[in-house]
Order: C-alpha cells, then structure tokens, then sequence
C-alpha cells in the first residue's frame, strides 16, 4: 500500500493530475492489491503478465464494462511505468498488454425544450434560487464540467469581455459566455453572493448556503431537483448538460476545432463523436419530412 500513497502522490504533484484521476486510479490498484495478496504475492516485484491479464480475465468474468476493464489497465500501466522508474521493478509487466475494446456509446443528449425547461426552474424571488440559475447558465453556456464549475474563481470571470477561464495552469481555457448566462451571473455577483459567503475574502464563485464552497454532491443536488420540479423522468447529471451542450453547438454549425477547445478535450476524436450524433438528428429530421422516406 505504500507504493500506491506515493503513486498517487506522484500524480497529484508532479504529473499535476486531477483529483477525479488521482481517486480514481487509487480505488483501482487497491482492488488489484486484494487480488495479488489472495494469490500469495506479497512482493509488489513478484507481479508478472500473466498475473495482470488475469487480474483482467477475472474482472471480465464478473460482467465489468469493457470501459472499465480498460481503465483498469491504464491504471496499472501508470502505477508500474511508476514503479519502473523509480527502479522498485527490474522489469514492467504491462509492456505489451492490449486494452480490451471499448464499446463507445453515444452520450445522452437534452432535447433543447427540457433544457430550457431545467434552466427557468429556480425561484428568482431567492437568493439560493439566483445562485442555482447562475450556476444552470453557465454550465449549459459553457459546457464545463462539474469539477470545473464548482472551482471557478471569483476573477476567472470578466463580465465585460463576456468570457470565462475554466481551470488553471497550463490546461486552463477561455470559454465565451452567452447573455443570458452574463445577465443570471452579474444578478448573483451584485445581489447575492455576499449574503452566502462568510469570510469577504472567499475567492470560489459558487457557495452554498454555508457559505462554503460549493460541492460536486451540492450542484448533483441541485440539478436532480430542478429536474424533478420540470417534471423531467429522463435522468440528467452535469455530464448531461455538457453533452447538450456541445450536441447543440454541432446542431447549429459548430465547427469541431472550436468545439474541443470549449470542451477541453486533448484529442479531437473525442469530440468527434458529436458528429454522430449530429448525423442521427439529420436521419430522424429526414425520416420525418421526406415524403418517400
């Protein structure tokens, strides 16, 4: 367990990784720490091929998802790379281990009505119900992540220029932002945002009602309830709204360029995939219209 704290250590500060991955990648190689131990491998060195491809077989055999399988691996081949270097292994045993296919599923996708629909839930007539608008606005407007949202800084926005930075060092990225997402975050900047907070030196943008900043829980809160309050029964998440997002800026003549950088993505082909979507809505528009379809 050791070499995972410092693993995980290692990612956090000098592979600057996020919290989600540096979690995520923990919980992973803990499981696969059982499995070793239950083999009789007390050695972190002792660990070969064949004992991860049937780490691998065995999460198969218990109906993982391919997507899971395979991040399981990426977060084996990460911890021994790790390990590799540090020179605790002589030899890395995930060198030439292949993914298992990933089945990519199209994401989910809010019809525009049901987002315009969420998005005039709050109550405006409350200082919570400004905050929660502002905080619906700017990630329909923005496309950000959960993570992302909530730790948006006080001066990450600029009103005047009408953009947003979303996240810091060298993958931070400016996002424009629409007038209805600038009109709800000017109302809870000037009219509620110093009623939340406690300390006037708090730099996060969203709080809650503790004047605390804002959790991922929080904002999946709120969001199921301003779902269930539009009477809503399809199940909606931030990622949800993200998807939305972009599926409605490809809808409306997005270019993909354009579009990975709002999203944030490394790779192109993960933008790519709103494409197909896209090319579904001109199938079922076509069905519907064409008189020989």
């Amino acid at each position: 367990m050791e070499n995972i704290i410092r693993f995980s250590e290692y990612m956090k500060n000098v592979k600057k990784s996020s919290d989600n991955t540096v979690m995520s990648y923990y919980r992973d190689l803990k499981i696969f720490y059982t499995y070793i131990k239950e083999l009789g491998i007390n050695n972190i060195s002792k660990v070969n091929k064949t004992n991860i491809m049937s780490y691998l077989y065995n999460l198969q055999k218990t109906n993982r998802a391919s997507s899971t399988i395979s991040r399981n691996l990426a977060s084996l081949r990460a911890f021994f790379s790790y390990l590799f270097l540090e020179g605790v292994i002589t030899e890395n045993p995930t060198v030439g281990l292949e993914s298992p296919r990933v089945e990519k599923k199209l994401p989910e996708i809010m019809p525009l009505n049901n987002v315009e629909l969420l998005l005039e839930q709050p109550d405006l007539k409350d200082k919570k119900g400004i905050r929660d608008k502002a905080m619906l606005e700017v990630l329909y407007a923005t496309g950000m992540r959960v993570t992302e949202l909530i730790n948006i800084q006080l001066d990450d926005i600029n009103l005047a220029l009408e953009y947003i930075k979303c996240g810091h060092n060298n993958k931070a990225r400016v996002i424009p932002l629409g007038s209805k997402a600038i009109d709800a975050l000017r109302r809870y900047i000037n009219d509620v945002r110093s009623m939340l907070v406690k300390n006037s030196d708090e730099s996060y943008l969203f709080v809650n009602c503790n004047g605390s900043p804002m959790t991922r829980q929080g904002f999946w809160k709120i969001i199921k309830f301003y779902a269930k309050k539009a009477n809503i029964t399809e199940d909606i998440t931030p990622h949800t709204i993200r998807h939305s997002f972009a599926a409605h800026l490809v809808e409306n003549g997005c270019d993909l360029q354009s579009l990975q950088e709002m999203l944030g993505h490394s790779d192109i082909s993960t933008t790519q995939v709103y494409t197909k979507l896209n090319k579904g809505r001109l199938k079922e528009v076509y069905a519907k219209a064409h008189p020989r379809a």
